[in-house]
């Protein structure tokens, strides 16, 4: 998943959680993302791009951690 911007993404199922890992070491928490939303943001070609497009204007995500 090589993208200039993100680093990591995870996903847990139970809670719908999505995580992603910025390249600069930030964390954000974006919930309750439906599993379909995941897996379009992990097969999307550009992830800072999906990012900014679509996952931030459907879902507020929480900064968990700062790099």
């Amino acid at each position: 998943m090589p993208s200039s911007v993100i680093a990591h993404i995870s996903y847990r199922a139970q809670d719908k959680a999505l995580t992603v890992v910025f390249n600069s070491g930030d964390v954000y928490l974006y919930q309750p993302v439906p599993e379909k939303i995941y897996k379009e943001f992990k097969a999307a070609v550009s992830k800072g791009n999906y990012l900014n497009r679509k996952l931030k204007k459907l879902f507020i995500g929480k900064k968990i951690a700062v790099g």
